[in-house]
């Protein structure tokens, strides 16, 4: 019993370290997703910038934003994100919203008939130009 008292403190010192340390998050300008077409069998990875619309097989995908930590935090990369499955009558159907995490791609990932998509990353840049704003 001496001894339980102790380690409860030391935790609970540990626990409110950790909480009073939190790592800054930062907001990216472009999500990372990976996808696999089940059918060919490939996996393709692709960059979207926030707010943007991108069609992947019967998918479309829009990350509202993208959050990131520094490279000497413990990584924790998540993205908002609504997908959208077009039909075979040509019907746009809301199929996800919610957060995707990369360290826990199989948590959130979208599991589609045709097409899986997970997320991978976020970055500021990209090698594709932004969509073009009006």
């Amino acid at each position: 019993m001496r001894f339980f008292i102790p380690v409860l403190s030391a935790a609970a010192f540990v626990c409110s370290t950790m909480s009073s340390t939190h790592a800054a998050r930062i907001e990216n300008r472009v999500a990372v997703f990976s996808g696999i077409d089940k059918i060919s069998g490939r996996i393709h990875t692709f960059d979207v910038y926030i707010n943007e619309t991108v069609k992947f097989g019967q998918l479309e995908l829009t990350p509202r934003v993208c959050y990131s930590r520094a490279v000497t935090e413990e990584p924790k990369t998540t993205s908002f994100l609504e997908v959208n499955e077009i039909t075979l009558d040509r019907r746009i159907k809301r199929i996800f919203t919610g957060w995707m995490f990369a360290e826990s791609p199989g948590l959130n990932a979208i599991e589609h008939p045709v097409n899986d998509v997970w997320l991978v990353s976020c970055k500021q840049t990209s090698d594709i130009p932004p969509p073009p704003t009006n």
